[in-house]
């Protein structure tokens, strides 16, 4: 006899399933000291990076630099292959507000300094991060499909922090490209553009019928 609840199967014949909504928590990794890489790869250290869920989504919270000013991204890779050097095109723009309230500075802007045309460096989430010991940088990026055989790989992002700047200024980050492969992904790496990353938690879920 099975137990269902919206149409998800929750118990049948003595199984029963925690992950009763679409996003499922697959990996937490949190920071205990600094690091120079935070690294996902399916298979290993019970992460699933391959055609489990059809989309996967990135959330890191607090990410907070060692070095100055630096930018936080990601880049992929396939197969065994450790080089994190995938072909990306990508866009990014930003809004922006000064924490004194001077409206006069407010923006919206395209920042092509932080796109990819067909590059393989790191993909930049967000850049100018302020590294003061209340400050960091949060926000999400989601991959579609990362196993699949046949098309590219399309992501979205979006991130906020506090920039360096006199006065500071909080900026939000919105990014879109994609993976120039038709290979399936089976690792990403997050970095800060420069030094370490001094703190900070990502957590991968995986979106069931999405």
């Amino acid at each position: 006899m099975a137990i269902i609840s919206n149409a998800v199967t929750m118990a049948d014949a003595g199984a029963f399933s925690a992950s009763l909504g679409s996003m499922v928590l697959i990996k937490t990794i949190t920071l205990s000291s600094a690091a120079a890489t935070i690294d996902f790869l399916n298979g290993a250290s019970d992460v699933v990076f391959d055609g489990t869920y059809p989309t996967y989504k990135f959330v890191f919270t607090n990410m907070h630099p060692a070095a100055t000013d630096p930018s936080f991204g990601f880049q992929v890779d396939v197969g065994t292959a450790t080089s994190y050097a995938q072909t990306i095109t990508s866009t990014t723009f930003t809004a922006q507000a000064r924490e004194d309230g001077d409206s006069g500075q407010a923006s919206v802007a395209y920042q092509g300094g932080y796109d990819l045309a067909q590059g393989t460096g790191l993909q930049q989430l967000i850049g100018n991060i302020l590294n003061s010991n209340d400050h960091g940088v949060s926000g999400e990026l989601t991959i579609f499909s990362p196993s699949s055989g046949t098309f590219i790989k399309h992501f979205i992002s979006k991130a906020n922090t506090l920039e360096n700047a006199n006065p500071p200024v909080m900026s939000s980050f919105h990014g879109a490209g994609y993976v120039n492969t038709a290979t399936a992904l089976t690792r990403i790496r997050f970095k800060m553009g420069s030094g370490n990353i001094d703190a900070g938690t990502i957590k991968m879920y995986g979106i069931k019928d999405s």
